[in-house]
Formats: C-alpha cells, structure tokens, sequence
C-alpha cells in the first residue's frame, strides 16, 4: 500500500516517447531495470568514489556506493509507505553522470567545456539516460519516466538555472524544474548522504588516514554512536568496532530521517504527489539536531579525508590526465574510436560537446590506459592511495 503523496506509476506523467505497457512490470519497475541493464551503470565499477581506481578490493567505487545508497533508500521508503521501486531506480542512476576521477575530473571537464556551456554531473546524468545510452531501435537514450527523470533532475531541489545538458532535455519535456521533487527523490538525496558520510568514514578508517578515538574526539555524533557499540560489545577489537559504529550510525541517522519525515509530513498532510512538489520545502529531512551533527561529520571527513595529503596528491594527475584527454580528442579527433569518430558533430558547441561525452563516459582505468595509448605518461605520487 502507497501512501496518497507517494509517486502512483499508475498516475505516471509517462514517457518521452509512448510505449506498451509490460504485462507484469509497472513504470518504475521498468526504469530501475533499464537503468540496472545499462552500460552507464555497469561502467561504475570502475569510476572513484573516494580513491582513484582503488587497488583494495574492499574499498568503494560509484558501483557499490549507488548499491548501498539504493539499499537505504528501499528500507526508509517501505517505512514511509513511499513508492520503493522508484526510490530505488534514483538511487541507482543518481551518479551516473560522473566522469572519471570523481570531482576531480568533473571540475577539470568543467573548465575545459567553459566556452560550449561548461559541464556537470548532474545534467550529465539526464544526457548519459536520455542521449547516449543507445539500446533502443526507435529513440536514444532510455525513454525512462517523467517521474524518474524528474526525480534525477530536482534531487537536490528546485533547479531554477540548469546548464545546457539539462535544460536541452527539459525543452522537449519538461520536468517542472521551478518546483521541488516528489518525496522519492527527496528520500535518494538524503539516502546519498547517509551512505556517503558513513562507508567514507569506513573506508578512511580502513585505509589509515585517520582512527576511531580521532574521528569521536572531533565528531560528538560518532563519539556517541561509539560508546553505544563499545558498551554493547565491550573488548571487540577496533575493525569489528568500526563495523559496528558503521552500521549503528546509519541506522541512527536512518531511524531520525523516518522520524522528522513523518512529521513533517503530519503537518503538511499532503493529498498527492504534487501537494508534496508545492510545499515550497523539502518534505523529506533530518531533524534541525542531525543535520548540525552531519554537517560536523561532512566536517571532519573533508579535512581529514577528502583533503588529506594522500588523496590530494592524486588530484594534479587525475587533473591532467583528464585535460590532456580532452586537449588531444579535441584538438585531433581522429585519435578518436570509429564508433565516435563517425558520429562527431561538424561544428561547435556540439564537436565539443561529444569530446566530453566520450571522456565523462570512461572508467578511471580506461582513462589512463587510453591516456597511455595516446602516447602520454603518468606516476602515482609515492603514497597516493589507488
């Protein structure tokens, strides 16, 4: 049973281009499994999370993150009688439009593309789902619903200036981008940051660049969730300490997005999808004492993490690898592949525009063995973490 303000894929705005409905498969059903089927989703395997193509087989890549993120999702949607096959299909696809190296590579590709309208993940997701995924005889891209794509577009709220990539899309239907989105893509956002500030806080703490007692000395929400594991399992060793901590911090944070959502939702009392879209704010959120506890644990990870010495020194040449690419496609584009070089556009932006297509499209590793064909040379610093 849904909940009158969950997304109904039988009220679907439907589809760009009409199709026959499955015997056994509603309209989000169908968008996840496309989503899970595509080669953008696939290639994730191999993109940076936090590491640049991690050599532990332990650490995360985009492919397991979006796993994780759509495992959160699933379960706060059930409890709040959300619509979970939707919930899940936006937490799958939310970083597909993540060019190698992560940030990294956004902002180099960013500043490269400044002169044919810049670039960014987010609107390079709506382009990799409705462009360039090319599994279809009758039209490009993944013909997915109004309410997937919608949901992808606005999950961080109303866009009321989107770039090129995405307000090309929304010309040819529009996705309401003025407004907030339905409560399934609220929910994705902030499933995105459970699993992020807590399988990062993982991975660093496997990793060594910071310890358990660091990160509870300067976050009181970590501190707290360790004395809770350390008093229930008093003597564990610090890795199994860790998993605990891991596992109790996100069902803490879980428990306190079910918690103010439901009130909040209580006080609006939405009678559809749309009342949600209308309320001016987010429906979906932690309470005002959480979200001061993430933001001191997004903290904690940037400075000692993100920032830290060992991944920085990554970032020059992760930066030029990805630039180098995009110098040496654009500036000779028969070094292109056939299969792009037969397709590239005669004339600006979009000659442009399909260079960076082909670069936001590669693997960490197929970026630096195509850099290497390319005749170019790179040496991980000593001690970068890869």
């Amino acid at each position: 049973m849904l909940a009158p303000y969950a997304s109904n894929p039988a009220a679907s705005r439907g589809r760009l281009h009409p199709e026959s409905p499955s015997a056994h498969r509603d309209a989000f059903q169908r968008d996840r499994d496309r989503i899970i089927h595509s080669t953008a989703f696939r290639r994730l395997k191999h993109k940076t999370q936090v590491f640049v193509s991690p050599d532990g087989d332990h650490f995360r890549t985009r492919l397991t993150h979006s796993l994780e993120v759509a495992q959160i999702g699933r379960a706060v949607a059930r409890t709040l009688t959300l619509n979970e096959d939707l919930t899940e299909a936006l937490c799958l696809a939310h970083d597909l439009g993540h060019p190698p190296f992560g940030h990294v590579g956004e902002d180099v590709l960013a500043e490269r593309m400044a002169p044919w309208g810049g670039f960014d993940h987010n609107g390079h997701t709506i382009r990799m789902l409705t462009t360039i995924e090319a599994r279809y005889a009758d039209f490009d891209g993944l013909n997915l619903s109004w309410e997937t794509l919608e949901g992808l577009a606005k999950h961080n709220g109303p866009v009321t200036s989107p770039g090129w990539a995405l307000a090309g899309y929304n010309a040819v239907h529009d996705l309401d981008l003025a407004t907030h989105a339905g409560p399934e893509a609220q929910l994705a956002a902030l499933a995105d940051d459970i699993a992020y500030d807590n399988h990062d806080l993982d991975d660093g703490l496997r990793a060594g660049l910071f310890s358990l007692g660091e990160v509870a000395a300067a976050v009181p929400l970590v501190a707290e969730c360790l004395d809770a594991v350390q008093a229930q399992h008093p003597g564990a060793p610090d890795d199994r300490l860790a998993a605990e901590l891991v596992r109790f911090q996100i069902g803490r944070m879980a428990d306190d997005l079910i918690e103010e959502t439901s009130r909040r939702l209580a006080a609006l009392a939405p009678g559809d999808v749309d009342a949600v879209r209308g309320a001016g704010a987010p429906v979906v959120g932690f309470s005002e004492a959480m979200q001061a506890a993430e933001r001191d644990l997004k903290r904690f990870l940037y400075a000692n993490m993100y920032f830290h010495a060992r991944n920085l020194a990554m970032r020059d040449p992760a930066a030029a690898v990805t630039g180098a690419l995009f110098d040496m496609l654009h500036g000779d584009p028969a070094l292109l592949p056939p299969d792009w070089r037969a397709r590239l556009p005669g004339t600006e932006p979009q000659r442009a525009r399909h260079i960076a297509d082909f670069i936001a499209g590669m693997t960490d590793r197929y970026a630096l063995k195509t850099f290497e064909a390319l005749g170019g040379r790179i040496d991980f610093p000593p001690g970068a973490i890869i």
